[in-house]
């Protein structure tokens, strides 16, 4: 694990857009996550859109999880109720470690916008071959709100008492 640095440090990002319906001009969401990581100091290296399959989720997230580069990835997406979304069951198998207190806290903090749907949401976070990859919703409000109150904080070394870089494979 090594020692927390109080300094902050660059990280490497992939952001993986799921929709059904939108493509690079409606990306909201996935515009956002980019944004987001790149003004808060994170080099954004790849962005893909891909439908709602398991199969091809499984296949963007894991390229990455390999990548000796790709420290982060940020999908929104396919984290519903629905029968068509997969992406948590696309990505629990690929995972070394599940991060749980994630979808609870982004739960919890869901519940004062929207009320008891947010027991519908299944966000999910994990930690693969030294790649942390948080899966939210799709909504671009969704996003702004793990993204603000939950990822970039653990994605800063400064954060006390603990955060996810010293975590993070080295590129």
């Amino acid at each position: 694990m090594g020692k927390p640095s109080a300094e902050f440090k660059s990280l490497n990002v992939a952001v993986l857009t799921i929709s059904d319906s939108r493509d690079a001009a409606s990306d909201s969401s996935g515009d956002y996550l980019r944004e987001a990581a790149t003004e808060a100091g994170h080099q954004v290296l790849d962005h893909v859109l891909i439908k709602d399959d398991r199969y091809q989720i499984r296949a963007h997230a894991s390229r990455w999880i390999a990548s000796s580069d790709v420290q982060v990835v940020l999908i929104n997406g396919g984290t519903g109720f629905n029968s068509k979304n997969s992406t948590p069951e696309a990505l629990l198998p690929l995972f070394d470690r599940e991060i749980e207190g994630f979808g609870e806290l982004f739960r919890m903090i869901s519940y004062e916008d929207i009320g008891t749907s947010t027991i519908q949401s299944r966000a999910v976070a994990g930690v693969a071959n030294g790649t942390v990859i948080f899966a939210v919703p799709g909504s671009t409000s969704a996003c702004q709100m793990a993204w603000e109150r939950i990822i970039q904080d653990q994605l800063d070394a400064r954060t006390r008492p603990c955060n996810f870089v010293s975590h993070v494979k080295k590129p």
